[in-house]
């Protein structure tokens, strides 16, 4: 299993363009927290862009969102280490390890940080800063499907918040004109 596949199989089963850019904003990050955490980037940068791959067949059967994306990446070929994030992502299982807190934490970290660049004129990435972003954070009714806990969680990691968050807001810079921001 490879980038290519994972790609081509998303733009088979995902309809959301906008849920592409998100997937491949998690990805961006997990790639970057990867190298942040001194590990193997392969694994950590799949599980981010596969993670919502079966978001089109659970959107109305949410219980099963986590757990047709594993059966899907399982027949793909991907590691166990791959489909156990992609569950706990998803609440199908218990963030146990690094990789797992990292991504169920960035998952939504992505929509606030999208949310910021948004509000400016210029609806740029790279006009937000961390002072920005942390105050948007602190506003309870800014991006509100951004779940503040879900994101704290990243405690887990063994990174502060702000740490964690800086690391996400410059990857996910890295790959502006992807994301169309």
């Amino acid at each position: 299993m490879n980038r290519e596949n994972i790609l081509r199989e998303i733009k088979k089963r995902v309809s959301d363009k906008n849920l592409v850019k998100h997937m491949l904003a998690v990805e961006a990050c997990m790639e970057r927290l990867a190298y942040r955490f001194g590990r193997a980037s392969r694994d950590w940068s799949l599980a981010g862009l596969a993670h919502d791959i079966d978001y089109d067949i659970t959107r109305n059967n949410f219980a099963r969102h986590g757990l047709d994306s594993a059966e899907i990446l399982k027949e793909m070929g991907a590691s166990k280490q791959v489909v156990d994030g992609v569950k706990a992502h998803a609440g199908k299982k218990n963030p146990d390890n690094i990789l797992e807190w990292s991504l169920y934490a960035a998952d939504p970290l992505t929509g606030l940080i999208v949310a910021a660049a948004l509000m400016h004129p210029d609806k740029k990435l790279k006009s937000v800063n961390m002072e920005f972003l942390m105050n948007r954070f602190a506003e309870k009714r800014f991006a509100a499907g951004a779940d503040r806990q879900q994101i704290k969680s990243c405690v887990n990691t063994g990174l502060e918040l702000e740490d964690f968050i800086g690391e996400c807001l410059e990857a996910m810079k890295a790959i502006d004109k992807e994301l169309g921001l």
